[in-house]
């Protein structure tokens, strides 16, 4: 019990910290954004992402960045277990447009953060909303990559969610392939169902080899959330 305790306690005057710093951050984010400095916005976003872990005293370990080509467009899914996945994902690949559910701009400062940064809410599926949303994503992101969680939430017992096909969707209008990563030691760091930090939780991020847009349009929806879902699972710590 005395880890735990312990953890509880540290825990409040970090998250002040976190918030403190991420205030600070979405000023310069929006002031950037006002002069239109997309390279300082987007360096901004990154040393965001990497720095909430340095004040955490946590080092994130990343595999598989050879598998990204800088010169091509992704759609970007993980899977999703902690407030702390998005600025993970922003250490290695801060230029990215950011497509999830609407809940996380209602968090103070962090969706703030999320405006600033081009996260688009998720609206309910169709064609037309579709369109809209792809072109808000492709305007607000500098590579035209998009990342999202096709669970749509996050998981509260380490186990990968039923996958929603909105992914798939956009990838048939971007034509873009599919970037997998997956994200381990968030669940135990910060899960849904707790409120403290677990200091101890050991953070890796696995990106996987692309899914080709042309190999998957010929398969079923059902065959593509199979492939994608299987491939993050591969790497995931139970």
């Amino acid at each position: 019990m005395r880890y735990p305790i312990f953890f509880s306690l540290i825990s409040i005057p970090v998250y002040l910290l976190l918030y403190v710093f991420t205030a600070i951050i979405v000023v310069f984010i929006m002031l950037f954004s006002i002069f239109s400095i997309r390279k300082l916005v987007r360096f901004a976003s990154f040393f965001w992402g990497k720095f909430i872990f340095v004040l955490m005293l946590k080092k994130l370990k990343i595999n598989g960045l050879e598998n990204i080509d800088k010169n091509k467009k992704y759609i970007l899914v993980a899977n999703h277990a902690s407030l702390f996945d998005i600025p993970a994902i922003m250490s290695f690949y801060p230029n990215v447009a950011w497509f999830g559910r609407e809940y996380l701009l209602k968090i103070p400062l962090f969706g703030n953060a999320l405006k600033q940064i081009g996260y688009i809410p998720m609206k309910t599926a169709n064609v037309k909303n579709t369109k809209v949303m792809l072109q808000q994503l492709v305007q607000q992101s500098d590579s035209g990559t998009i990342a999202m969680f096709p669970e749509g939430t996050r998981t509260k017992n380490n186990q990968l969610q039923r996958f929603h096909r909105g992914f798939i969707q956009l990838m048939k209008t971007s034509e873009l392939d599919i970037l997998p990563v997956t994200l381990n030691g968030f669940f135990e760091l910060k899960p849904k169902i707790r409120t403290a930090i677990n200091f101890s939780a050991k953070l890796e991020l696995t990106i996987h080899e692309p899914f080709s847009y042309n190999v998957l349009v010929e398969k079923s929806d059902e065959e593509i959330i199979g492939l994608v879902k299987s491939k993050i699972e591969s790497a995931l710590r139970q």
